[in-house]
């Protein structure tokens, strides 16, 4: 068995984190389109896939047990095989009478072993890499985790609608995708449980401990930290124009042109938000990770506060002029596609400066907890709003949206020497 952390990072970080986006995408953005090709209206898919942020949510109550029982490798792996069954299960539903809830039901199990996951394969991150490792590859985990959230709504996408209309089914066909991201997600299982090492530090919890004390202990230590509601109001308005435009992207895109959409194909969508924006946000996310592993996290935050939340305005921009030319839809979602992979990287960043200490594995899930209320609640009323006020003020509403994000950046205090290599 090694003993210390000494493979190539490069061997597992990118893996890890494009097998990490997989089944979060599935439930926040897959099934959105998926959905929207079933005939389900946009305010139901924007309530019940919100609905599915809960257990990212409320994963920092049982992220204890991942510290305190068996090893972060030995969850990471195990989850990854359950995750591998629930995608091949949700394409078995499908074809049911009731399969709008049924694949929901099945998708909950998804988002709790998700989140789990999330807990156990970011803990392992911070024990796998030395701080100045983590600072470098948060770009690549950042840009792989992003990669898969892209390609999924990219290249499956593109075979979802070439599927749809070669069999006429559109329940058919997006089975079919769910079982080939079964095979997928089996594979990855497969190759992290032959390479991801063995850190020194990453052991079972002590026999003899009290396992509630250390839960209540490690709430506690994360709410007694300095300036806490800063690190609150910082993490939880951050995304907050994002979590309601998130939502509706696809809808917008792929709605006819006379309910104030942009009239794209399922194949169509695939390919501008899965086939430019892939090239797009991976420039912005790995210049984003080198930046602040060159000057630090303090320095970059402006910078990447305006750039992950002003691209919102090319959604203001569509919704208003509607082009129907596809390259210039296309180049106007590289440039919203860059602006957040270069930009996000400083949130995952103050997020891991945040969860520092002795208990970071479960510090860090309630950061991303935090995050996702902050995606969950917003996200629920976003389909119900755009039906109310048109696509084109919606978007309006989305960048105002952003005003807090600027506050909070304003007011947040970050080590100036953090992050940098």
């Amino acid at each position: 068995m090694q003993t210390s952390p000494t493979r190539n990072p490069w061997s597992w970080v990118p893996s890890l984190y494009f097998g990490q986006a997989i089944p979060y995408v599935v439930v926040m953005s897959l099934s959105v389109i998926m959905y929207k090709d079933m005939g389900i209206s946009n305010t139901d898919i924007a309530f019940y896939t919100s609905l599915l942020y809960l257990p990212w949510v409320i994963k920092p109550l049982w992220s204890p047990l991942v510290d305190m029982v068996g090893t972060k490798r030995g969850w990471t792996v195990t989850l990854q095989l359950v995750l591998a069954a629930s995608l091949g299960a949700v394409g078995a539903t499908l074809h049911l009478p009731a399969f709008f809830m049924v694949s929901l039901g099945v998708m909950w199990i998804m988002a709790f072993s998700s989140a789990t996951h999330d807990i156990s394969a970011d803990g392992f991150y911070m024990l796998g890499l030395r701080q100045q490792q983590q600072a470098a590859y948060v770009g690549v985990r950042s840009t792989f985790y992003r990669l898969a959230t892209l390609a999924a709504q990219g290249p499956l996408v593109i075979l979802a609608g070439w599927l749809a209309t070669r069999l006429n089914d559109a329940n058919q066909a997006w089975a079919i995708v769910f079982f080939v991201l079964a095979g997928l997600f089996f594979a990855l299982f497969a190759w992290h449980h032959v390479v991801l090492p063995h850190p020194d530090a990453d052991h079972k919890a002590a026999q003899g401990h009290d396992p509630f004390g250390e839960f209540v202990a490690t709430f506690a230590s994360f709410f007694r930290k300095r300036d806490i509601w800063l690190i609150l109001g910082f993490i939880l308005t951050f995304r907050l124009g994002e979590s309601q435009l998130l939502k509706l992207v696809a809808p917008f895109l792929k709605d006819p042109i006379e309910k104030g959409g942009l009239g794209l194909s399922t194949a169509d969508y695939g390919t501008a938000y899965g086939t430019v924006g892939i090239i797009a946000l991976t420039i912005g996310g790995l210049f984003g990770g080198w930046l602040i592993s060159r000057l630090g996290l303090k320095r970059c935050l402006w910078l990447m506060v305006f750039a992950v939340h002003l691209p919102d305005l090319v959604f203001v921009y569509l919704s208003a002029a509607q082009p129907t030319h596809f390259a210039t839809i296309c180049a106007f979602l590289a440039v919203e596609q860059f602006g957040y992979g270069f930009g996000f990287t400083a949130l995952l960043m103050y997020m891991i400066m945040v969860s520092d200490g002795p208990y970071k594995t479960a510090h860090y899930s309630i950061c991303t907890g935090l995050m996702a209320l902050g995606m969950m609640v917003p996200g629920m009323w976003s389909g119900a709003l755009q039906e109310m006020l048109g696509y084109r003020h919606f978007f309006v509403w989305t960048c105002l949206a952003t005003i807090p994000a600027f506050a909070m950046a304003a007011l947040v205090k970050i080590d100036p020497e953090f992050g940098k290599k």
